[in-house]
């Protein structure tokens, strides 16, 4: 452990680790420290790790269970818990706006173990924001009004994924969409399971209307808070290169990532994480 480091990269959030191989055995003291900078940076990042799939999802389970195959994503060959995500002209990414992984489901995921492959020569950035440090920033009397409100999330912008055409079918298509993937109610403020820290969340992509406000009403607030949300003094922006392995906290954090590299390719492994074995 003596050549590992972490260098924060924003005052917000992230870090690089340096010294570190990830593709060797890895020592449950150099497994708790990664998680340990995971909580306390929540987004980490690690570059030019030449790791196999089996290691990929050896690291992903050293921080809890790990998602089932996906019904939708394609996966890795041979590997079904690694999704391939592969994006171009012909299948542009449907993830570039700012969301919070799976917030419409009860239980949404800890964390994504994430790597990269093709990455195109320009373009292609993935940029993180603190939710804790959103709330610490927000007025006093803001916080005191978001304590008690709860807020509804559903599958926001994949509901275009069953609109092909403005028809009964793509109606009932959509229906079976709601029906699969259904809604979910959380908290507007939040406190994290290990650092206890609060945080504020909801997101553009997922959250949809405050529980026992009307439409308008609701929808101002969520317009007010969005755009505080957006200021860059809680972001980082990280340019990627081949072979660099990110984790994040999907907990604390809203990401998004850009879709301007078209018509070049961008291929990434992705894991998700379910539940954090040491919450």
């Amino acid at each position: 452990m003596n050549d590992y480091s972490a260098q924060q990269l924003t005052p917000s959030l992230g870090a690089e680790i340096t010294g570190i191989d990830l593709s060797n055995d890895l020592s449950n003291e150099q497994l708790n420290q990664i998680y340990d900078d995971l909580i306390k940076y929540n987004v980490i990042f690690f570059r030019n790790q030449k790791i196999t799939p089996e290691k990929h999802i050896e690291i992903a389970k050293s921080l809890g269970t790990i998602e089932d195959p996906h019904p939708i994503y394609p996966h890795v060959e041979g590997f079904p818990e690694i999704v391939l995500l592969e994006n171009n002209k012909d299948n542009p990414p449907d993830t570039d706006e700012w969301h919070t992984d799976l917030t419409f489901k009860n239980d949404p995921p800890f964390a994504t173990v994430l790597c990269s492959k093709v990455i195109p020569p320009v373009g292609g950035d993935t940029l993180w924001s603190s939710l804790s440090k959103i709330y610490d920033a927000l007025p006093d009397e803001m916080k005191k009004n978001l304590e008690t409100l709860r807020a509804i999330h559903d599958m926001g912008s994949f509901r275009n994924n069953y609109m092909q055409e403005d028809n009964i079918e793509s109606a009932n298509k959509l229906n079976k969409g709601f029906e699969e993937f259904g809604n979910a109610v959380h908290p507007v403020i939040k406190i994290h399971p290990v650092s206890k820290k609060k945080f504020l969340y909801i997101n553009p992509s997922f959250t949809s209307q405050i529980v026992g406000m009307t439409t308008t009403d609701s929808n101002n607030l969520l317009s007010y808070l969005f755009n505080f949300m957006n200021k860059p003094e809680f972001q980082i922006r990280f340019q990627w290169t081949p072979d660099t392995l990110v984790i994040w906290d999907n907990r604390c954090t809203m990401h998004y990532a850009i879709g301007d590299y078209m018509p070049h390719q961008r291929t990434m492994n992705r894991i998700t994480v379910l539940s954090d074995k040491r919450a």
